[in-house]
């Protein structure tokens, strides 16, 4: 193996055998093989002649939709798992970050299943008491380390448990999903570790669906689905095919629902689609109908990771009577790289009441480098440079 090489896997399988009969006794099993009953299986290929290398150093994203294998990767990675077929090299210590808390006491206190886990780990009590108030702040927990671990809620445990994981000393870190759990601030002191993690040049395979902190943190990724690698390369690309994919999928879930669900006559009702997308511009088609005479608006709003970022209404001097069309165009060129939704809502003028909410999900996802860090608009460029 190089050794500019962390990890090499080469054409790795894994499938799993999925039981169709399951006996739940002793009694069972027997009556089944004195019948001459045999058990019979389903093959599930979770991963499919997988290959790739990371160098030493690299901040490795794997990524891909739920049940797509990457979970299954990581733990053949940490060795939890072995090869249906193929081969995994690891050149170095590595230390996963899966199952964070696995070791845990929920009987014990958080204090005590601090030196516990420590113990793990492989820190002696002397380590562990050197590094318990730094453990503590960076949880932010001080007041509740005296109680048991079954009173934590699950985002208190996930603090804690990645706290002590990252004072464990490795050449290679795999990190599953550890900003899954956690507020805010908790998920910027994550951040704020991968950035020292870069800046020490400590080899790092991330497993993540937050795509802002695949583009901002990974300098190279794989796109898996349904078990194939379909990617190996930049991680804006591997982010903007995870967008895309989920994009699709979400426009499937609504067409199925639309078509089940009965249509039943309203008093009000608006309804619309995006029509038009190029790299310049986004159309927003609006449709509305109405049996009473109000006066009405219609809103949009730009969401992106479930919070707003840009709001519009119609003017209040159009005047939106009956049944109508009107058309939105958004520009694209405002916007970061990354997957939007425009909710539409239909309201009167008369005290804003909100009377019909369109039951169409338009979402549209702008591709490209984003070099600022997941930010959802892109500011005028004014900057000028001083001469000192």
């Amino acid at each position: 193996m190089n050794d500019e090489l962390a990890i090499a896997v080469d054409n790795v399988s894994k499938i799993f055998k999925l039981p169709h009969d399951k006996q739940t006794s002793v009694k069972g099993t027997v009556i089944s093989f004195l019948r001459g009953g045999k058990a019979t299986y389903e093959k599930q290929h979770a991963l499919k002649n997988i290959s790739f290398e990371v160098k030493k150093g690299e901040f490795f994203g794997i990524v891909g939709r739920n049940g797509s294998g990457k979970s299954t990767l990581l733990k053949l990675l940490a060795g939890i798992y072995t090869p249906s077929k193929g081969s995994i090299q690891v050149n170095g210590r590595l230390t996963p970050f899966i199952e964070l808390g696995v070791g845990f006491n929920p009987e014990l206190s958080g204090r005590e299943n601090v030196f516990l886990n420590g113990a793990l780990l492989g820190f002696s009590r002397k380590d562990m008491a050197a590094m318990y108030n730094d453990i503590v702040e960076f949880a932010e927990i001080e007041r509740f380390m005296d109680q048991k671990l079954k009173n934590y809620s699950s985002g208190m445990q996930v603090r804690l448990a990645f706290s002590i994981a990252i004072r464990a000393q490795g050449d290679m870190l795999l990190l599953d999903e550890v900003l899954a759990v956690g507020d805010a601030a908790f998920q910027q002191k994550c951040f704020d570790y991968f950035e020292e993690l870069k800046r020490q040049k400590k080899t790092v395979v991330f497993v993540s669906h937050d795509m802002s902190a695949v583009r901002r943190f990974c300098t190279r990724a794989i796109y898996i689905k349904n078990g194939d690698m379909l990617h190996d390369g930049n991680p804006a690309e591997v982010a903007d095919m995870y967008a895309v994919d989920n994009l699709e999928n979400m426009q499937a879930q609504a067409v199925k629902k639309d078509s089940a669900e009965p249509q039943l006559p309203k008093t009000f009702s608006v309804a619309s689609k995006i029509t038009k997308q190029t790299d310049a511009s986004i159309v927003l088609d609006v449709t509305f109908k109405t049996k009473e005479p109000d006066d009405l608006y219609i809103a949009i709003s730009v969401l992106r990771d479930g919070a707003s970022v840009a709001e519009i209404t119609t003017p209040l001097d159009m005047e939106l009577r009956g049944n109508g069309r009107v058309t939105y165009t958004l520009d694209a060129t405002l916007f970061n790289s990354g997957m939007y939704e425009v909710p539409v809502v239909l309201c009167k003028k008369e005290n804003r009441q909100l009377v019909s909410i369109s039951t169409g999900k338009n979402r549209f996802v702008i591709k490209g480098e984003d070099p600022i860090r997941g930010a959802a608009f892109k500011l005028e460029d004014t900057w000028k440079y001083h001469e000192q």
